[in-house]
């Protein structure tokens, strides 16, 4: 039978009338060559619209000019598809999903079309399976139960003959694999690696590190199939082989020793530091040459294993030792390609155990870096040397010049690096040169830098001062520039080095002091620097007597120019810009609060009656000012001057100099200058540590701004003076020791009608603090111990967090909790931050008048590689005598 009308148009035709038949055509083919047949010679009523192609759907979505009118033609389009996927033998399907994968890419849902991939994915054409993987990757995650369908077309395709459907299947294994889904096919991938074929070697590789990553518990499975991939010649085959035992020896220390122990022709330090060399010295290849060097990228990655294998390794080190120098030494550094293989060969020198000339020709690598144009090279320079310095100082310390001038970089990144570097390079030859560029960079810096800076110089001036007046000049700079900026325990820390001081140098304090107070009255920008303000008051109230007593003209005042430009003052002028001070509308509470405290201890220092009036009169008016708090100090100061006058030389006198700050502390503020919980902040974390409290009669107290509170005696529950001083034989000539005298050093004089309290109190026993550790938490690698300082009613535990995980954990925050009877006090951490090896402090002061068992409920939340934990614990084990 003949089709003459139709044999022009129509495809498929009996063998004997049809010379265009091929017997190649499959069954799939001759479907698509049929339904175009009949889309040219239906009725338009029953002939299906072709779907628009691709580019012509991107011309119209880049045609929209409003988001609604874009959303319009999706929402055409997506609707279209829709209406073809309800067909089961759809020959557009391929081209819709491509579309589909488009809008998904441009933030439309496309989930409709999970199940036409998994269609298309067991089409026998490449050209399906190329379109339908694609689409699993990106609409497919495990979260998706359709993916579990996916598996029997990956380990069918897995056995595939053609190599590029191999590589498609190992492909979207990788990337959607579930922990699941990679135990059943992880066999599969093994045995890929041994293949003969390079392409699907690496393909397989690179899908075992994925698997790896997910399943780390497969690793064992792969750790026999990675010797062969180090003796191929391929380059992509060796850069996946490499990462691939990167990423194993980087999570499995048992893994690291096992190719640390290899030996014979399987040993791997030979063969990478055999195959680098080959790199180096290879001629020209257009197929591996990137900018003059012969395949960077595999090096790159060589060098890192190298410093993995190469750390605490001494034997190792030594075999890569020659080969880093080679690498260090003939590399190009006119491109970016070599500045990154040096940067990689420098990290690799630092972290083993090389020799102190390869370490020296490592951070001369780096001083180059830093007068590279490029910011990101000086910046990776600086962060480099950063984590180095500590290994070879010395050797820093020679581009110590070109590291200041990066203090001058106009980027806030490279300020901020070259500032810490800067503070790291300090030591007793160079502190003058240091501080003294350090300042000036402080004077200049943005106000995000000067807490950070002002609290690191205090410290490095307390370690390496050459001498206490250097000290002093040095921390009264930093009150001047950092203006406002300066960390609160900044001004404490002053003080206590001022009361420390000989006579000598506090009558010099005080001086220098008085200048600087005298200048921001006159010039009224005394709001700038309040902690200079807060400083000065206390040391001229302590020593007025020095500043205003001609026995201490003697005294230089020479300042560093050599110029002497100080005038003693009159007490009337002193007081005069006391008044000034204290009249001002734009000083902080506190700041008043200091200069009016040290306004009457003026009166014991000053000895003229009309200097003693007119302090009497300033002090009087607070007696009715509006904030309660000057209100109160002003009526209990004027107290002295009226039936308590006799008390007032003896609780206004100049007090013993300050004990400095103990080991835990001195600690705690240098490993974390700038805390990500500051003590002012401790108080926002109330509700979380109500969460942690569970409805049970457990109390947190996280409040470090305010004393504990001292109990009332059984006469009287007022706070007011005359009642605190009711009772007292006034008439008793016997005076009070020096020993009682008041201190504001810390500003603690919150409860101000405390002010005479414990004031003929006995003197307190001292017994010799008893330490104990407690163990409180060990899961994942991090040991929680609590050092406990028996003693007393309060009890000071030190909590030291220790890290024993292989990765370093971040956002570390330590929360506690006990009964409502006790008082905890909880002081700034170490830090946020625990290394691998290290360890973060923090120090509690728990009060327990009761003297009752103490029970402390802990929570102790951080995140390891981004992944928050959360663990909580009460501690009871606590000795019975820990308040005795």
């Amino acid at each position: 039978m003949a089709y003459p009308m139709y044999e022009v148009d129509w495809s498929v035709l009996p063998p004997e009338q049809n010379r265009r038949f091929n017997p190649a055509f499959n069954i799939a083919t001759i479907k698509q060559v049929v339904n175009e047949a009949i889309e040219r010679v239906a009725p338009v009523s029953v002939r299906m619209q072709t779907p628009t192609r691709l580019r012509d759907l991107i011309r119209q979505i880049r045609a929209a000019r409003t988001a609604a009118e874009e959303r319009s033609v999706v929402n055409k389009e997506c609707a279209y598809i829709r209406s073809t996927f309800r067909e089961e033998d759809s020959v557009w399907r391929c081209r819709n999903i491509a579309k589909l994968l488009y809008i998904h890419m441009l933030g439309y849902p496309a989930h409709f079309g999970q199940l036409e991939c998994l269609k298309l994915i067991a089409s026998p054409r490449f050209t399906d399976k190329r379109v339908g993987y694609l689409g699993a990757m990106l609409l497919l995650d495990e979260r998706q139960d359709v993916h579990l369908l996916i598996t029997n077309c990956l380990k069918n395709d897995l056995n595939s003959n053609t190599q590029f459907v191999v590589g498609l299947a190992l492909c979207t294994l990788g990337a959607i694999a579930s922990p699941e889904m990679a135990r059943d096919l992880a066999s599969e991938v093994e045995r890929l690696i041994k293949s003969p074929n390079a392409y699907i070697k690496k393909k397989a590789a690179l899908c075992a590190f994925r698997i790896i990553r997910r399943v780390p518990d497969l690793m064992e499975m792969f750790l026999p199939a990675t010797r062969s991939l180090l003796t191929e010649k391929n380059h992509g085959v060796l850069i996946t082989g490499v990462t691939l035992i990167t990423e194993m020896c980087e999570n499995s220390p048992d893994t690291l020793n096992h190719f640390k122990k290899e030996s014979g022709q399987r040993e791997i330090v030979p063969n990478l530091v055999r195959i680098l060399k080959n790199l180096i010295l290879a001629g020209y290849s257009p197929e591996h040459d990137v900018s003059g060097v012969s395949d960077p990228f595999l090096q790159v990655k060589i060098l890192r294993l190298l410093r993995i294998l190469g750390k605490n390794d001494a034997e190792a080190s030594e075999a890569m030792n020659d080969i880093l120098a080679q690498v260090a030494t003939n590399t190009e550094t006119s491109k970016n390609v070599g500045n990154t293989i040096l940067y990689e060969t420098v990290l690799s020198i630092m972290d083993i155990k090389s020799e102190s000339s390869l370490r020296v020709l490592a951070i001369n690598i780096l001083g180059r870096f830093l007068l590279n144009n490029d910011k990101n090279i000086r910046y990776v320079a600086l962060n480099t040397l950063l984590r180095t310095v500590h290994v070879d100082t010395s050797a820093v310390q020679r581009h110590r010049t070109t590291i200041l001038e990066c203090l001058k970089d106009p980027d806030v990144s490279i300020r901020r690096r070259a500032m810490e570097l800067s503070f790291a390079l300090i030591n007793g030859q160079n502190i003058r040169a240091m501080m003294k560029e350090l300042l000036a960079f402080l004077e200049r810096s943005d106000a995000e830098f000067k807490a950070h800076c002002s609290s690191a110089m205090v410290l490095a001036a307390e370690r390496y001062a050459p001498s206490s007046k250097w000290h002093l000049d040095t921390l009264f700079q930093v009150l001047l520039k950092a203006g406002n900026y300066l960390r609160d325990d900044t001004v404490s820390n002053t003080i206590q080095i001022v009361s420390a001081a000989p006579g000598e140098r506090q009558a010099y304090a005080s001086m220098r002091l008085w200048t600087s107070l005298e200048r921001s009255a006159v010039c009224a920008d005394a709001t700038e620097k309040q902690p200079l303000i807060q400083v000065a008051a206390w040391t001229i109230g302590e020593y007025g007597d020095m500043l205003v007593s001609e026995a201490s003209n003697a005294i230089s005042m020479v300042d560093d120019d050599g110029v002497d430009d100080f005038t003693r003052p009159t007490e009337e002028y002193v007081i005069d810009i006391y008044q000034k001070l204290l009249w001002s509308t734009q000083l902080s509470i506190t700041t008043k609060e200091y200069l009016l405290l040290s306004l009457a201890k003026l009166s014991t220092r000053f000895t003229t009656r009309p200097s003693q009036d007119k302090i009497r009169v300033i002090i009087d008016t607070f007696g009715s000012h509006i904030h309660i708090e000057l209100q109160q100090r002003g009526v209990e100061l004027s107290q002295l001057y009226k039936q308590y006058a006799h008390l007032r030389p003896a609780l206004l006198e100049r007090m013993p100099p300050m004990e400095a700050a103990t080991a835990t502390d001195r600690e705690r503020d240098d490993s974390d200058t700038e805390s990500e919980q500051p003590q002012t902040n401790i108080q926002t974390e109330q509700n979380p540590l109500l969460d942690l409290i569970n409805g049970s009669e457990l109390l947190s107290n996280g409040d470090v701004e305010h004393p504990p509170a001292t109990t009332t005696n059984n006469n009287s529950n007022t706070n007011d003076i005359l009642d605190l001083l009711s009772g007292l034989d006034l008439s008793s000539p016997t005076m009070p020791t020096p020993s009682v005298a008041v201190s504001v050093a810390n500003n603690n004089l919150t409860s101000p009608s405390l002010l005479l309290d414990g004031l003929f109190a006995p003197e307190p026993t001292v017994t010799e603090p008893q330490e104990c550790v407690v163990r409180a938490l060990e899961r994942n690698g991090v040991l929680v111990e609590l050092c406990a300082l028996r003693g007393g009613d309060t009890a000071t535990l030190t909590m030291r967090a220790r890290s024993h995980a292989a990765d370093t954990i971040t956002d570390f925050l330590f929360q506690a909790a006990v009964p409502r009877t006790f008082r905890l006090d909880m002081m700034s951490p170490s830090g946020t931050v625990l290394t691998p090896q290290g360890e973060i402090t923090q120090v509690l002061k728990i009060t327990n008048p009761s003297k009752t068992p103490l029970r402390l409920r802990i929570r102790v939340s951080y995140s390891i590689d981004g992944n928050p934990i959360l663990e909580q614990a009460e501690v009871n084990n606590f000795p019975p005598d820990l308040f005795n």
